[in-house]
């Protein structure tokens, strides 16, 4: 059976790319009859009357674009050459086999035809590297494969599209300025041709951020680029010359300066950006200067007037002459203001926020940005409230305001992100703003907020025998339940929770929780209540604290912050105190009860694929330190429905950074040695 569905699937791949799998049979029929795959065709009688180039179009073999098409110059360039017949491979089945067959053949044709154009023109010069090549033949469908891989390229989604051709071009234009040779001239026209077309190389249409990063990513090429011209002998198209002497010191100073402007420019630098272009100036000024002393003199005659190696000055010039066109292109991303307020000035302060929320309402977790350590950012009648972390712009939950302005706010928060330098991100964001978030963002399943609806509730029934039985059980021992705030119990009662939680905290070797966990700090807020379970010796056994939700201009149900319980205390506790404050606010008129989400227990589906095996696995190692799977079984037995939590960024490339910026907002003051403590407590909890 597993046999017969590889065939099948096999003969799909066929039906799907003709034109690859046609091209790659005659490239290893003509290699198998010239002899091509075990010795260089170049050594072959036959390669002259096959083999293409100003030469043989030259002599009036006009027949040799085609034929020395099919024909590979050395064994090694078969394997070589796979990766871009898979690449060809891919644009037939996006594309269809017509337009693939076109592309090639245009491509091959082209790059072929331009080439001899071109070193026809160029070798009338005084230029050595031109004359030399315009005697050159070759052969290969380089040309034709080359363009074929630059179309598969402009298929790619944002932002991968313009990171793949910055790599393509980096690679194509040092080997040809370095390493120029004539398969190198042709690759450069086939790919130039493509971009002239299809026009998909748009660098001011991707995002401030994906901007930046290219930038960077060119301006550490560049600098490698500097030593491989430093360590290796160089034949271009700027002449030949041996790898460069020198102190090894230079290269890093070189480097690490490199470095220090590229960070910069990541960061959205403006200075960066001005020495960067200062930079390009200085070589345009050098490389027009020296093909006028070439033009004149010869290159013998330069390195003979200044004693220096000009081959790779020149190489080196171009490139950042090149460069300097992206540079002037994406311009307008290098204005960053890394402490500017991310939102219209004045920005909120957290009154404001707590008037906003009773005017228009929110979520379940809105009333968490309050808490201190928040920052805020309003757009219109829209407020995000959010915490800078390692570079990192992280929102929590969704956007405040009127519901109608959130989807604009959201936008508006990612675009002022991005132009500061800073990484955007929501955290337990829900629906509404994961539809709001560009196309092309990703998302991560973070929690389910476990929702219980009041109205009518009553614990009756086989399904809510747990509940009912620690009520009864309470009520049999005695057990007392106070609804009320922090700030009206007495001192002792006071010290009591305080002392539960220090034990609680004690236990798990890491400090309490923050960012969307509360303590008692935040519990003292006089609309946060406290729900106590106190025993009949005067004993605080439990207790939780429920945050309010706001909608509508009033209170319309109640969150779930802190669950504390004293050791050797009554045994259902918790079941008792929820069950009991569920109760209560249900008479009083409430809605909704949330019981918050267990972070990183989402019941995921059979087939959900790698991010959800990544975070089980997230989840069974933290698991004996926090029992977020534990939480989530607990609250279970309220029959919840699940309210999705996401994570929202921009692609996997932030995620590193999003880690780090997660890390010190939920751990904000933990030390290096309580992370260290905890990860021994994770290791031997594994074995």
């Amino acid at each position: 059976m597993a046999q017969k569905t590889l065939v099948a699937r096999s003969l799909s791949v066929a039906r799907r790319v003709p034109v690859t799998l046609t091209l790659a049979g005659i490239l290893l029929l003509a290699g198998v009859f010239s002899g091509g795959l075990w010795r260089p065709f170049v050594d072959s009688d036959l390669f002259s009357a096959v083999a293409y180039g100003l030469p043989a179009l030259a002599a009036g073999r006009w027949w040799t674009p085609i034929t020395g098409t099919f024909f590979v110059d050395a064994p090694w360039v078969y394997a070589a050459g796979i990766p871009i017949l898979a690449a060809m491979g891919f644009l037939e089945a996006r594309r269809g086999s017509r337009a693939a067959a076109i592309i090639f053949a245009g491509g091959q044709l082209f790059s072929v035809l331009a080439a001899s154009v071109f070193l026809w023109g160029a070798a009338l010069l005084p230029w050595s590297w031109a004359q030399q090549e315009a005697g050159a033949l070759d052969v290969g469908p380089s040309g034709g494969l080359f363009a074929c891989l630059a179309a598969a390229l402009a298929l790619l989604p944002s932002p991968w599209r313009l990171r793949a051709w910055t790599v393509f071009l980096a690679v194509l234009l040092v080997s040809f300025f370095y390493y120029g040779s004539l398969p190198d001239l042709e690759h450069v026209l086939a790919v130039l041709l493509v971009l002239a077309v299809d026009r998909s190389l748009r660098p001011q249409r991707v995002s401030v951020r994906e901007q930046r990063l290219v930038a960077f990513v060119v301006l550490c090429a560049l600098g490698a680029i500097e030593i491989l011209g430093y360590v290796a002998p160089m034949t271009g198209p700027f002449g030949t010359s041996a790898a460069a002497s020198g102190s090894w010191i230079d290269v890093a100073v070189n480097t690490v300066i490199v470095l220090l402007v590229a960070t910069a420019l990541r960061r959205g630098r403006r200075w960066a950006w001005v020495v960067v272009m200062v930079y390009c100036a200085l070589n345009l000024v050098l490389v027009v200067l020296a093909v006028g002393i070439l033009l004149l003199s010869g290159m013998s005659g330069i390195e003979a007037d200044v004693d220096a190696d000009v081959t790779s000055v020149l190489a080196s010039s171009a490139l950042w002459i090149v460069a300097s066109v992206y540079f002037v292109l994406v311009r307008a991303a290098f204005r960053a203001r890394p402490r500017a307020a991310l939102g219209d000035a004045p920005a909120p302060t957290a009154d404001d926020v707590e008037k906003e929320l009773r005017t228009t309402g929110g979520g379940t977790l809105s009333w968490m940005t309050t808490w201190d350590g928040m920052s805020y950012a309003r757009f219109g009648r829209g407020i995000v409230a959010y915490q800078r972390r390692s570079r990192v712009a992280l929102a929590l939950g969704d956007p405040l305001g009127p519901s109608d302005v959130r989807a604009d706010t959201v936008r508006a928060f990612i675009d002022r992100a991005e132009a500061a330098g800073l990484t955007p991100c929501f955290f337990s964001a829900g629906a509404a703003t994961l539809a709001a978030v560009p196309s092309g963002w990703r998302n991560i399943v973070v929690a389910d907020d476990t929702v219980v609806d009041l109205p009518g509730l009553q614990f009756t029934g086989k399904a809510w025998g747990a509940v009912r039985t620690s009520l009864n059980r309470a009520e049999r021992e005695g057990m007392t339940f106070r609804l009320s705030r922090l700030r009206d119990e007495s001192w002792g009662v006071r010290q009591q929770l305080r002392a539960i939680s220090e034990s609680w905290v004690g236990d798990k070797g890491l400090p309490e929780m923050g960012f969307t966990l509360g303590t008692l700090h935040e519990a003292s807020d006089p609309e946060v209540r406290i729900a106590l379970a106190v025993s009949p010796a005067g004993d605080v056994d439990g207790f939780l604290s429920w945050l309010p939700i706001y909608g509508d201009g009033e209170i319309r149900g109640w969150t779930l912050d802190l669950m504390r319980r004293r050791d050797g205390g009554f045994g259902p506790v918790m079941e008792f105190l929820i069950g009991a404050s569920a109760r209560q606010f249900s008479a009083e008129g409430a809605e909704v009860m949330s019981l918050s989400g267990a972070p990183l227990a989402h019941e995921y589906p059979a087939d959900a694929g790698v991010i959800a095996n990544l975070q089980k696995r997230m989840a069974d190692a933290l698991e004996p330190v926090y029992g977020f799977a534990s939480l989530h079984r607990f609250k279970q037995k309220f029959h919840p429905r699940y309210e999705t939590m996401y994570l929202l960024y921009r692609d996997e490339a932030d995620l590193t950074r999003i880690g780090a910026a997660l890390t010190r907002a939920f751990l904000p003051h933990a030390t290096i040695r309580q992370f260290a403590a905890a990860g021994v407590d994770l290791v031997r909890s594994d074995n």
